[in-house]
């Protein structure tokens, strides 16, 4: 397998056609898979946003005061305010803001970024990032599957690594279930994440800060002979760290 970053991207902007900057840079295969990293992707979009287009209401105001109170660092409410709204819910507000977004991903802050961003405050995620893979995917000049990436924290582990918000053209998972060990035990609960696995890996070589490079092609990589799942993100019926968020506080 390999990891290739797409070379000379130039920096992206509202209306870029990101498929065709990819095509223009690469000789792409129909095996291969297109990392592409959420940033350009909101860029191309008009994910951009300021402070100012998210004047604070009381919520928002209370959000920023509690987190003022628990970190000791000043929190401006706008900042609180653009996180609710690109919020499903708010699993925990302080010290930090932990959120599921509108298409279900769990990530700190929305996965607002405010780095990297001429001209504009924030970025924020795309809207539908598998409706935006499928877009990407449709512009280019081969069939290739697209994956939308970023970066998270992990619970429980120091640093961040690559996971996939959006994909089109290959499932999610890859689903060992049914399937034997060496010792000729059947598999019951094992479903590989596959597209987290290739987000990390093309996360590698793509770099972060001012030297990154948004896109990545994963070449020679082989889903199998396995079946295959679209599901990503736990259902809140089976994700018990997400119940026991709902009944747990944060107290100093």
């Amino acid at each position: 397998m390999q990891a290739l970053p797409v070379p000379d991207l130039p920096e992206i902007r509202e209306g870029d056609d990101i498929a065709a900057l990819v095509d223009e840079r690469i000789d792409l295969r129909p095996s291969d898979i297109v990392a592409v990293a959420s940033t350009v992707v909101s860029k191309a979009t008009g994910r951009t946003a300021d402070l100012d287009d998210f004047p604070a209401d009381d919520r928002a105001r209370s959000v920023a005061q509690r987190l003022e109170d628990a970190t000791g660092d000043e929190k401006d409410p706008r900042f609180a305010q653009a996180v609710l709204e690109e919020s499903e819910e708010l699993l925990i507000e302080s010290p930090f803001l932990l959120t599921r977004t509108h298409f279900g991903h769990i990530t700190v802050n929305a996965g607002i970024d405010r780095s990297n961003v001429p001209g504009h405050d924030l970025l924020l995620l795309p809207e539908d990032p598998s409706e935006r893979a499928a877009e990407i995917r449709a512009g280019l000049d081969v069939d290739a599957p697209v994956l939308v990436t970023d970066t998270c924290g992990r619970p429980f582990r120091h640093g961040q690594r690559g996971v996939t918000i959006g994909w089109a053209g290959m499932p999610a998972s890859r689903d060992w279930r049914g399937e034997h060990d060496r010792d000729g035990r059947e598999l019951g609960v094992t479903v590989q994440s596959v597209v987290d696995e290739l987000a990390a890996t093309a996360n590698l070589v793509a770099g972060e800060g001012a030297g990154g490079t948004p896109v990545v092609v994963i070449r020679d990589w082989d889903f199998g002979e396995h079946g295959g799942s679209d599901e990503l993100f736990r259902d809140l019926d089976g994700d018990f760290v997400q119940q026991a968020l709902r009944q747990w506080s944060y107290e100093d």
